[in-house]
């Protein structure tokens, strides 16, 4: 996280916004407060179960969230302005928030919007399967669709591929992927807080049920809203997929470190 918001700032970020449950609030602002406050203004919402749920009740049991557009809904009151919205436990690299910041000031408005793509083969783990959202893109580098792979790995012939229905397909090293770098307009509120709507009608009720970002991306797409724009990005993306993956994402940022890339100490 730590690394996000250094690569934000030095990009041209000037605000950030932290979604975090109530329970732990006081606890996380006395780490990153002294860290960054005095750097860039900063903000807290809190993603609760209640939170735009306007009278629906949640089924008996369910304990977690509803998932990454609700955290983003739930960001509503501290967002006025085009915003991008990240992962807090991934590593994306400057020139994705770079990317991000050009276009946030150059190219967002209510009927764009934007995901920032990674190549499929920076983003494996070498220790098992991963998921991943693969991006069908036009010619226009517009988003199409998002598909959902799950078991995508490097085969024995080097080549990537993914499982489905019992059957193996390859796909490009180039594909790009979403990593969940997304930047909208503040248009997109009352657009969440409709389908939010309509997944508690339809899905509300099953314990396990996410309401995800793609969902807001594909409906956004195929309700003729607007377009999508897929921006690459030559940054490498690190994450824990695996435990066995942490010395590997370590062996990463120390490289980038002698390189230059980043300081020993950050803030």
């Amino acid at each position: 996280m730590d690394y996000s918001i250094y690569d934000a700032i030095r990009s041209g970020f000037r605000k950030i916004v932290f979604i975090i449950r109530k329970d732990f609030a006081n606890d996380f602002k006395n780490i990153f407060e002294p860290k960054w406050g005095q750097k860039v203004e900063i903000a807290y919402v809190n993603q609760e179960m209640g939170s735009y749920l306007e009278g629906y009740t949640p089924p008996a049991g369910r304990v977690k969230p509803w998932g990454t557009a609700h955290a983003v809904l739930c960001a509503k009151p501290a967002i006025h302005e085009h915003f991008a919205v990240i992962n807090a436990d991934d590593f994306y690299g400057r020139d994705a928030f770079e990317k991000a910041h050009q276009f946030l000031t150059t190219g967002c408005n209510p009927s764009t919007y934007s995901i920032i793509g990674y190549d499929l083969a920076k983003t494996l783990s070498e220790n098992g399967s991963v998921s991943r959202g693969v991006c069908e893109v036009d010619g226009n580098n517009n988003l199409v669709s998002i598909y959902e792979r799950t078991k995508i790995y490097r085969n024995e012939n080097g080549r990537i591929t993914y499982e489905e229905g019992g059957k193996t397909f390859q796909v490009p090293d180039n594909a790009k992927v979403s990593m969940n770098f997304w930047c909208f307009d503040p248009s997109v509120f009352p657009f969440i807080e409709k389908i939010f709507r309509e997944f508690l009608a339809k899905s509300g009720q099953d314990p396990k049920s996410e309401f995800f970002i793609p969902i807001i991306g594909d409906r956004f797409i195929h309700e003729e809203r607007g377009q999508i724009k897929i921006i690459p990005t030559a940054s490498s993306w690190f994450g824990v997929t695996y435990k066995e993956d942490a010395p590997s994402v370590q062996e990463s940022l120390n490289k980038l470190i002698a390189s230059g890339a980043y300081p020993n100490k950050l803030y």
